[in-house]
């Protein structure tokens, strides 16, 4: 600190100044006892209080002198005049606000207090060093919810549409502080202040297009202004009303604008937008119909890597759209996301590595761009990020190979470059999107019998049965749909099942779940254990008739095509036939064949064949009137579908021959 700061009456000479809180209250002098903290000195009985307070305080910590030095001055601003005031925040500004203890100096004294009312003078300076020391303390969680308590939004609100550039860029910048907590968000929105902070995104074209060495003085502070409204934005854009308020005053459009900058500091905090609101589906339609992926890829290349990992986090959530896939690929972006994959010197980075590999798997859905992937060598990168440490470069890797496995000679380079054991041992786990995605991925490659004997060697088919024991539902789906391949291509799958102690009844218990796609799974599993007798006399055992028939009234297309195959298979073993008819399933399977999925017809066809081998049943499906459904499906192009509406026909007319054979006698 300079020594002019020192006090306005301060003499060249330095003589000691002699004015007095009672000549001039607002003195700020600060003689050289009270720089040495001697209490002696002091003016009046409370700061004597004051002192006590701050000694017996430093009793128990090592306190800085700078600590106390910045509580003076906070008392000098509290009780001075408006130039004394003004000289307390310049001398502030000296020092070092973004540390902890100084930013405590000024809470613990009532600073907060102080500089909050300062916002409320009509003196621009005063304004000026006041926002200019909040936008730094700010950066404290507890000043936050502090600045926020004292309910400084609407002052700070209301500044943003000041005629002063300067208190703009700082009342935004603070807001993007203080914009970290949900009390200040919502204040924001509540006060009006999202259309105010859209409005400084608004800048000419010539600012952002420009180097900044080349604007102009006004170029520049509409730079920096943008600059500061998207920080602000970006923070608060953490709640979804704020991410529906702000697409609703026109931000998507500036915000587009801005990703085209050439100033990098622009650029971020806009990325840094786009990818907290791309969860949502307006902003990820906007993302296309802005033409926003191009510049998002373009900026994959920039050597900012939070640019990059918010162009990849972007990118990542957006392409769930297979619109923005297709763009994706055609504007290039799967290379540098690869190359950044491929990259070990950002594997330390995990949020860039996981936002990037984030990227792929979601591109991966589509066939073309599993292609291109191919080309750039992808899996072996893939399967070798699964020595990754991290949760969620595991989950995204692993999430990348699922799709990819969805193609044979994928299957074959997972299995070539040793994958299968790592993804096997991903299952002793216990992070359930990353369990999900290699329940997927060693489903796709049990279609394969090389992986298949793999996965049976390594007792990979026992810890994937293990996950039914998960509590996400969506776990217990995957792991379910992985067993179909595993059970119907392992060697003597009915003896590997039934070894697995507790396996089936375990199995069997996961049709009392409440959600569809986990029921769905697991009748398409029991459909395959029941086509060996043993298994299906077991699961008998443990009731999965009763448990089929309680689900056969269901509005769900997946549920009724694997519901009834599982019905069907189930039909072979005793008296289950009979059971199904008496517990009433007969008449809800015959309305299946209104449905418009194909799928459900084969299925259905399948169990009506195998449920009409009981006279009983043949009765009821010929009053249930499925005999034009049969009629008609007896004429389809799929074999099977030909075959059981056929023997189903034939089980009703031999049954009514009978029965009129039985009358005449």
């Amino acid at each position: 600190m300079t020594e002019y700061f020192k006090c306005v009456h301060y003499k060249a000479d330095k003589e000691e100044c002699k004015m007095s809180p009672a000549t001039d209250p607002g003195c700020v002098c600060v003689s050289e006892a009270e720089e040495v903290g001697d209490s002696s000195t002091q003016s009046d009985s409370s700061e004597e209080d004051d002192e006590l307070r701050w000694h017996k305080m430093a009793k128990g910590s090592d306190v800085p002198s700078e600590y106390w030095h910045i509580q003076k001055l906070i008392k000098y601003m509290k009780a001075g005049n408006q130039t004394a005031t003004i000289v307390s925040l310049c001398c502030l500004k000296d020092h070092d606000l973004t540390t902890e203890i100084n930013q405590t100096a000024i809470r613990d004294i009532g600073g907060l207090e102080a500089l909050v009312n300062l916002l409320e003078t009509d003196d621009i300076k005063c304004k000026l060093g006041s926002l200019s020391v909040l936008s730094e303390i700010s950066q404290n969680a507890d000043i936050r919810r502090g600045i926020t308590d004292l309910g400084a939004v609407p002052i700070l609100v209301i500044i943003l549409s000041d005629q002063s550039r300067d208190l703009q860029i700082l009342a935004a910048e603070t807001i993007a502080n203080i914009g970290k907590i949900r009390k200040a968000r919502r204040a924001i929105r509540k006060c009006g202040g999202i259309p105010k902070l859209v409005d400084l995104l608004d800048v000419s074209n010539h600012a952002l297009t420009t180097p900044f060495s080349q604007l102009t003085p006004q170029d520049e502070e509409e730079v920096r202004t943008a600059r500061a409204g998207a920080k602000a934005l970006w923070s608060i854009s953490q709640s979804k009303k704020n991410r529906d308020t702000m697409r609703k005053a026109g931000c998507v459009h500036l915000l587009a604008r801005l990703l085209k900058s050439v100033h990098g500091d622009v650029v971020v905090p806009v990325m840094g937008t786009l990818q907290q609101c791309a969860s949502e589906n307006e902003y990820q339609l906007a993302v296309q119909t802005e033409g926003m992926v191009a510049d998002m890829v373009h900026h994959l290349r920039n050597d900012n890597r939070e640019l990059k990992k918010l162009c990849a986090s972007a990118i990542f959530k957006c392409a769930q759209d297979s619109v923005t896939r297709d763009l994706v690929r055609q504007h290039g972006g799967l290379d540098p996301l690869v190359k950044l994959a491929k990259d070990i010197s950002i594997w330390d980075d995990k949020p860039l590595l996981a936002a990037v590999t984030g990227a792929i798997w979601k591109c991966a859905i589509s066939p073309e761009n599993v292609h291109r992937l191919d080309e750039l060598k992808t899996i072996d990168t893939l399967v070798s990020l699964l020595s990754d440490e991290n949760g969620e470069v595991l989950t995204n890797a692993v999430g990348g190979l699922a799709e990819c496995a969805k193609f044979q000679d994928n299957r074959t380079e997972i299995r070539t470059s040793g994958g299968i054991p790592r993804l096997i041992m991903l299952l002793n786990g216990n992070n359930g999107p990353m369990l999900e995605n290699v329940c997927r991925v060693l489903g796709e490659c049990a279609n394969e019998a090389d992986s298949m004997d793999i996965i049976q060697n390594l007792d990979g088919v026992r810890l994937i049965w293990s996950q039914l024991k998960h509590p996400s539902p969506a776990v217990q789906a995957s792991a379910a749909w992985a067993l179909c391949p595993c059970i119907r291509n392992a060697t003597d799958s009915g003896e590997m099942v039934r070894s697995f102690v507790g396996g089936l009844e375990l199995i069997v218990s996961r049709l009392k779940s409440t959600d569809t796609n986990v029921l769905a799974s697991v009748c398409a599993a029991l459909a395959k254990i029941a086509q060996d007798k043993e298994s299906l006399a077991v699961i008998t055992d443990h009731g999965v008739v009763p448990m089929l028939a309680e689900l056969v009234l269901t509005d769900e297309d997946i549920l009724k095509e694997n519901l009834a195959e599982a019905i069907a298979y189930c039909c072979s073993w005793g008296v289950n036939c009979h059971e199904f008819g008496c517990l009433g399933a007969v008449t809800p399977l015959v309305n299946y064949m209104n449905s418009k999925d194909k799928s459900v017809h084969r299925t259905t066809a399948y169990a009506l064949h195998q449920l009409s081998a009981d006279p009983h049943n043949c009765i009821t499906m010929h009053q249930s009137g499925v005999v034009p459904f049969l009629l008609k499906t007896i004429g389809s192009s799929d074999e099977k579908l030909q075959e059981a509406s056929a023997g189903c026909l034939s089980n009703i007319r031999k049954m009514a021959l009978a029965t009129e054979n039985f009358n005449y006698k």
